[in-house]
C-alpha cells in the first residue's frame, strides 16, 4: 500500500473519530436518563425535567461564559464568590433604595442592571489583573474567591441579607414565572447559549478566542489585540454572573456566606464534559449546554434515589472532571 493511501485513511480516521468524540456528552447524557427512569419512574415526569432544566440555567448561564474563558487559555475559580457578593449588593442596595423609590418594579428593574454592571466590572478587573499585571489566571481568580467571599460575610455580619418582603413578592415571577409553560430561566438560559454559540462561532472576537488559546504568541504575529480580547472574555464571563445572580436573588430572596458555594466546580466541569479542551483552543456552547444538562441530571438521580448519599455530589462532580482531564491529556 502506497505510504499517501495509509496517510489518507489515518486522515480519514481521525476525522471520523473527533465526529464521534463530539457526540460523547450527547451519548452519556442519553444513557444517564434511560438509566434514570429505569431506577425511578418519576424521572421521566414533564415536571422533573422542567425542574432540572430550571436548576440548570444558573450554571449553565455562567459555563457559557466560563466555556469562553477556558477556550481562550485561562480560568476563573471566583464564580461563585462573585455571584454571592453580586447577590448581596444587589439585595442592600434594592432595601436602601426602595424608601425613596415608590415604584417596587422600578427598584427591581436597578436591582437587575445593578447586577450586571458588578459582573462585569468584577470581570473587568480579573482581566486587568491578568493581562496588565502579568498575574495568572488561577492565582488572580483564587485571590478574588477569597475576597469577595469575605465581603460578602462582612456584609452580612456573618448571617443573610434578606430582601424586603415587598421587593421579593415583585421580583419573584422572574424566577418562579413561565412563559408558554416553560420557566423563565430556561428562556433566559437558552437566550444566553443561542448568543454564546453565535459569538464563538460567527463572529471575528469568537475566531480570536479560539486562535489565543491555540497558540497565544502566534495570535500576537497575527495582529490579534490578545490582551483585549481577553480582557472582553473576563468581562463575558462576570456579564453570565451576573446574569445567572439576578435570576437566583428571587429564588430565596436572601444572600448568605454559603450562597454560590462550589458554583464555580460546577461550571467548570459542564464546560469540560462538554467537550472543551483543558489547555484551551477548541470547545463548544452546544456540548457546554449538554454537559450543564448532564451533571443536572446525575444530581437528579442521585436526589431520586439512594444510589449514594446526594452529600457526594460535589466528590461525583470532581471525579468528573478528573477523569474528563485524563481522557484529554496531549489534547490542544
Amino acid at each position: 500500500m502506497q505510504p499517501e493511501h495509509v496517510e489518507s485513511g489515518a486522515a480519514r480516521a481521525a476525522a471520523l473519530w473527533s465526529r464521534l468524540h463530539g457526540f460523547g456528552p450527547v451519548v452519556g447524557l442519553v444513557l444517564l436518563c434511560i438509566a434514570g427512569t429505569w431506577l425511578n419512574g418519576e424521572f421521566a415526569t414533564l415536571d422533573n425535567g422542567l425542574n432540572v432544566l430550571t436548576r440548570t440555567a444558573f450554571i449553565g448561564i455562567i459555563a457559557v461564559g466560563m466555556c469562553f474563558v477556558i477556550i481562550s487559555g485561562g480560568i476563573d475559580l471566583s464564580v461563585g464568590s462573585m455571584a454571592a457578593l453580586i447577590a448581596g449588593c444587589v439585595i442592600l442596595v434594592m432595601n436602601h433604595i426602595a424608601a425613596s423609590i415608590s415604584s417596587p418594579t422600578v427598584v427591581v428593574m436597578l436591582g437587575m442592571l445593578l447586577a450586571l454592571v458588578l459582573g462585569a466590572v468584577f470581570g473587568l478587573a480579573h482581566g486587568l489583573l491578568i493581562t496588565k499585571g502579568r498575574i495568572e489566571p488561577f492565582i488572580v481568580t483564587l485571590g478574588t474567591l477569597g475576597i469577595f467571599r469575605a465581603y460578602l460575610t462582612y456584609f452580612a455580619n456573618g448571617g443573610a441579607i434578606t430582601l424586603d418582603n415587598k421587593l421579593a413578592d415583585v421580583y419573584s415571577p422572574v424566577y418562579y414565572g413561565s412563559l408558554l409553560g416553560v420557566p423563565f430561566p430556561v428562556w433566559v438560559f437558552a437566550v444566553v447559549a443561542l448568543a454564546g454559540g453565535f459569538i464563538l462561532n460567527r463572529t471575528a472576537y469568537g475566531r480570536y478566542v479560539q486562535a489565543i488559546g491555540s497558540n497565544e504568541q502566534v495570535a500576537r504575529y497575527a495582529a490579534v489585540a490578545v490582551d483585549k480580547m481577553k480582557i472582553l472574555t473576563y468581562m463575558l464571563l462576570g456579564l453570565c454572573v451576573g446574569i445567572a445572580t439576578l435570576l437566583y436573588v428571587p429564588r430565596l430572596g436572601s444572600a448568605s456566606p454559603t450562597t454560590g458555594l462550589l458554583w464555580e466546580l460546577e461550571a467548570i466541569a459542564a464546560v469540560i464534559v462538554g467537550g472543551t479542551a483543558l489547555k484551551g483552543g477548541s470547545g463548544s456552547i452546544a456540548g457546554t449546554v449538554v454537559g450543564a444538562i448532564l451533571l443536572s441530571v446525575i444530581s437528579n438521580i442521585l436526589n431520586l434515589t439512594s444510589i449514594i448519599s446526594v452529600y457526594l455530589n460535589a466528590a461525583v462532580q470532581g471525579f468528573v472532571i478528573i477523569v474528563v482531564a485524563f481522557l484529554q491529556r496531549g489534547r490542544r
